[in-house]
């Protein structure tokens, strides 16, 4: 039987990212800054990646201390009584594109949790960076409906509008270096 081999997070080169639509006329994006997860694979082309991320809600940040206090309080995240999001993917769906799969999970926010499936590319690997690391790349992608996961907070604005869609979509490159076998 072949080994596990273990993925760290490489932070400079990763981001976890959403983005939802602001007053029905642009986009308002952010990301966390503090998580950490646990990537483990023993097919070199990630076909069997098995995924568990922990977010810290409390290290949000969309560039504005404001929105970023309300998002942390009770109408969204209440970063207090829930101060983690979770995934943990449950199994990859090739797709009939190379290097591309459906990765299907759980998502826990709130405390409440739901399977969710996400786009996910497969970038390649880089044998041996300048400084001797083995590296692998992935592009992940999709959408969450935040009404599911208890996110409720909204304002009906005179045009019709929401204030904040129900529609957040993530966006998350990431760059892993290889850790050790397992």
């Amino acid at each position: 039987m072949q080994e596990s081999a273990k993925w760290v997070i490489d932070p400079s080169h990763t981001k976890v990212g959403f983005s939802v639509r602001h007053f029905g006329i642009s986009e308002t994006d952010g990301f966390f800054r503090n998580y950490a997860a646990t990537l483990t694979s023993e097919k070199e082309d990630f076909s069997d990646l098995a995924v568990k991320v922990t977010v810290q809600i409390d290290s949000i940040d969309t560039n504005d201390a404001q929105r970023d206090a309300h998002l942390k309080a009770d109408d969204f995240f209440n970063a207090e009584k829930f101060p983690e999001l979770k995934f943990e993917s449950t199994r990859l769906e090739p797709t009939s594109a190379a290097n591309e799969y459906k990765m299907h999970g759980n998502l826990t926010i709130r405390d409440i949790a739901k399977p969710v499936v996400f786009d996910l590319e497969f970038a390649g690997i880089v044998p041996k960076d300048p400084f001797g690391n083995t590296k692998a790349g992935f592009f992940i992608s999709g959408s969450i409906n935040r009404q599911d996961f208890g996110l409720s907070f909204n304002v009906l604005l005179g045009t019709g509008n929401l204030a904040v869609s129900d529609k957040v979509k993530i966006n998350i490159p990431v760059q892993l270096v290889k850790a050790a076998q397992v």
